[in-house]
């Protein structure tokens, strides 16, 4: 018995990451927002159409040249002699009609920056839920090695106590070849599962963008959020179509696919501008002004196929979005009634029969207990192994009901209380 507690307090020791302040959800969700290449290409994307609202918006600003000519020439008052006709001019456009061109770029391209926003929304909300996962996985890897180094401990006192029975003649020597290799099978799984319990921390410091700084403790969250009323499924697919951000920005990319299409039609339509030019010159003449203004009128006319052919590219890439959309409310219906199931699945199913097993667990290990006491028989590490391993199957039905939530919240677009959908 003796060796029992000796064993138990070597091989049931915590690895070396059990050591300083627990790192806790909380604080793992805030680095959701922090720079991440995930996030920074979401940013680098707003900030691109950001660039081209803002140069669509400069079309039609004042444009101010400085125009400078050195050149020679003859003509027969000189008779034909050369003479130098240098110039400088001044010269200022403002376009003041364009048929609406303008207008229906800028209204398309800030579309575009409000689709990016939203899409911006959705990386944020992917960001964390894939931190939740991360965290959750090293939670569950940790009580994974603890079970399994348990088991471990088990087997290997079964093996040694076995020693002595064999030099008594009890057990032979195919007994004992295998009670070692249940031994060595133990170690393995306890081995596979220290070596998890390394990469979870290397892939959730990862995930906050920390690769060189592994956590090491970590603090199990009470996660009283997965016991808030589930809504029906009609009003979430509601609130999906209509909050989504994903679907939102695809709506605006449909809306500014419009607005392109409208530009294109007003390329046949007149545009008007204003001109002022002031310039002096080495040579008079009596048909060149030093100051002049006015208004120039363009009407096209015929501009070959150039308009028909952006036409029809900008229609077909208005039909692509308008396809990608409706396959895109597709999957999102289908994924949204999915976790919705999975929800009261969990709830309903997995919790219940993980909380009775940990119960019944709990319950053997009690009576292991009060036989270990009693010193009838040594029972006491394969019912604290499997209370350990129990623990490891409610956690784990917690964490995933948890991010179960945090995906159906991410498709609805808002968070989801017990006063959620009610009316105001």
């Amino acid at each position: 018995m003796r060796r029992w507690t000796v064993l138990l307090a070597l091989l049931l020791a915590p690895p070396a990451w059990a050591e300083g302040k627990p790192l806790t959800l909380d604080e793992v969700l805030a680095y959701a927002d922090a720079p991440h290449p995930q996030l920074d290409k979401a940013l680098a994307q707003r900030e691109a159409a950001e660039a081209e609202l803002a140069l669509a918006d400069s079309f039609n600003d004042v444009r101010l040249n400085l125009e400078g000519t050195l050149r020679t020439g003859r003509n027969p008052v000189f008779r034909d002699k050369f003479k130098d006709d240098n110039g400088v001019r001044l010269n200022l456009r403002k376009t003041l009609l364009d048929g609406g061109r303008s207008e229906a770029t800028i209204a398309a391209d800030r579309l575009d920056v409000q689709a990016r926003d939203l899409q911006l929304l959705d990386t944020r909300a992917q960001r964390r839920i894939g931190l939740m996962s991360r965290f959750f996985d090293v939670l569950l890897s940790d009580l994974r090695y603890a079970a399994d180094n348990e088991f471990m401990a088990t087997d290997y006192v079964t093996w040694d106590d076995s020693r002595d029975r064999q030099r008594l003649g009890m057990l032979s020597t195919a007994d004992m070849a295998a009670l070692e290799a249940a031994y060595n099978e133990s170690r393995i799984r306890r081995n596979d599962a220290d070596r998890r319990v390394r990469e979870k921390r290397l892939k959730l410091a990862a995930a906050m963008n920390r690769p060189n700084d592994l956590p090491n403790d970590v603090a199990d969250p009470d996660l009283a959020s997965n016991n808030r009323p589930l809504p029906e499924f009609e009003p979430l697919l509601a609130a999906m179509e209509q909050g989504n951000p994903l679907l939102k920005a695809q709506r605006q990319m449909l809306d500014a696919a419009q607005h392109r299409l409208t530009a294109i039609r007003a390329e046949d339509l007149p545009s008007v501008e204003f001109e002022a030019e002031a310039a002096t010159w080495s040579r008079e003449t009596a048909t060149r002004d030093d100051l002049r203004a006015g208004f120039n009128v363009v009407w096209p006319l015929y501009q070959g196929k150039r308009v028909d052919a952006r036409m029809a590219k900008e229609q077909a890439q208005f039909h692509l979005l308008q396809a990608q959309y409706e396959q895109m409310r597709l999957d999102m219906r289908e994924a949204l009634y999915e976790t919705w199931q999975a929800i009261q699945y969990l709830r309903d199913t997995e919790r219940p029969a993980a909380m009775v097993h940990a119960a019944l667990r709990d319950a053997q290990l009690e009576k292991a207990r009060a036989v270990y006491e009693l010193e009838i028989k040594a029972r006491l590490g394969p019912a604290m192994a499997e209370t350990q391993a129990a623990l490891w199957r409610k956690r784990a039905v917690e964490y995933q009901l948890a991010l179960t939530w945090a995906r159906l919240e991410a498709l609805v677009g808002s968070p989801i209380d017990a006063s959620w959908g009610k009316a105001k």
